[in-house]
């Protein structure tokens, strides 16, 4: 019989994350603990964390309360799949109903499963209000919606969609002026637009108010489903609790993911009656989605979340944060725009945006890119004034 040998990887070539599929560039940390709003690596050395493990950690860590809620849940069922009624996600999702527009509610695992099923209750909605050509999902340029292949072809990322064609049909990527989409959304063909209040991976882009506002009356005019992906944006980052809320327009579908339990895996979507009401049993499913454990933390952050002293802080800070960010453009030069709100922020840079994440990880702080000359800002919401103004000393040494 012949011997088989197994190859030893090539030092070079290995994976620094070992034999993790090696589709994240990781940094050369290894992270054991953290604090508030701090993490600290394997040699010891402490962080001022602006990731928020790409807005996640909305409680930082080592939050006591998450901890107690998260010790609490594993006290009780943790899954029984849903085909049976469980407490926890039915308060949960009553909870998300008295807070915003919404009739119903759906849990699942992720913001782009969260994303790939609205597509689906856009399009059943649509048949049941139209015809079956009435089917297209629509996305604008710089958004990001996730990497299946509904989401992946509404994301404008060239470089993210060539490998994977063909890509799920029936989805495009518009221009973001109004003229633009007013040719485009017609009311035979389109089920859904689908738009990100604030393009977080697509550089921290802010859409006007009045801007989202045409948008509302133009999809509801044409029977449109007007579809806010919140999975980055949304539960307390821009100070409210809901981007929708800042800029006062009400969506017919919303998702939501991220930060809603606190970093176990959830998302939600959530939708007005008139969509809900033409989605029957069998038509979408999920086996851990809105789980008892799950559901009971994020019952937990929902309401740390939710408290107003905590979003006035995050729109009070935020604006003392975008002043700041501003002060360090005048003083190094080194940026050439800032854009953002509440927790969120993109700065625009003369250099590559990965060798100032590497010198203000030398530094001390943890950022995350939004492009290849974006920097992105996402402080966790319990950050202080104190840890802010720690964190920007750290930015603009690595900017310097």
């Amino acid at each position: 019989m012949a011997t088989v040998t197994t190859p030893v990887p090539n030092a070079s070539t290995a994976p620094v994350s070992g034999p993790l599929l090696p589709v994240y560039k990781r940094a050369p940390v290894e992270l054991v603990d953290g604090k508030g709003i701090r993490l600290i690596d394997a040699e010891g050395r402490e962080y001022v964390d602006f990731t928020s493990g790409i807005a996640v950690n909305a409680l930082g860590y080592a939050d006591e309360g998450l901890r107690a809620a998260m010790h609490r849940a594993a006290d009780g069922l943790v899954h029984v799949s849903n085909l049976f009624r469980t407490a926890p996600g039915e308060r949960l999702a009553q909870r998300l109903v008295d807070l915003s527009f919404a009739d119903r509610v759906f849990f699942c695992n992720s913001g782009v499963e969260a994303n790939e099923g609205a597509f689906k209750f856009a399009r059943r909605w649509a048949r049941a209000v139209g015809t079956p050509a009435k089917h297209e999902i629509v996305g604008l340029r710089g958004a990001f919606h996730g990497r299946l292949f509904a989401s992946l072809a509404a994301t404008d990322r060239p470089s993210y969609r060539a490998p994977f064609r063909p890509l799920a049909g029936g989805v495009s990527i518009a221009e973001r002026d109004l003229e633009s989409l007013a040719r485009i959304l017609s009311a035979e063909t389109v089920a859904t637009l689908v738009v990100e209040p604030i393009q977080g991976e697509g550089g921290v882009r802010v859409l006007d108010a009045g801007y989202l506002r045409e948008l509302r009356a133009l999809t509801a005019e044409r029977r449109i489903a007007l579809m806010f992906d919140e999975i980055q944006c949304g539960l307390g980052r821009t100070g409210h609790l809901f981007a929708y809320q800042r800029v006062e327009v009400v969506p017919d579908l919303l998702t939501l993911a991220k930060p809603i339990a606190g970093g176990l895996p959830m998302g939600a979507i959530l939708m007005t009656e008139e969509i809900a009401a033409t989605i029957k049993p069998g038509d979408h499913g999920t086996t851990f989605g809105g789980g008892p454990f799950v559901a009971t933390v994020a019952e937990h952050v929902l309401e740390r979340v939710a408290d107003p002293a905590l979003l006035a802080a995050v729109r009070r800070e935020g604006a003392r944060f975008g002043e700041a960010l501003e002060g360090i453009r005048a003083r190094t030069g080194r940026i050439r725009e800032v854009r953002g709100t509440g927790f969120l922020w993109g700065i625009d840079v003369h250099e590559p945006a990965a060798d100032v994440i590497a010198r203000a990880r030398d530094e001390g702080l943890l950022l995350v890119g939004a492009g290849d000359y974006t920097l992105r800002l996402l402080p966790p919401l319990v950050a202080t004034r104190e840890d802010l103004d720690d964190g920007l000393q750290r930015l603009e040494r690595a900017l310097g």
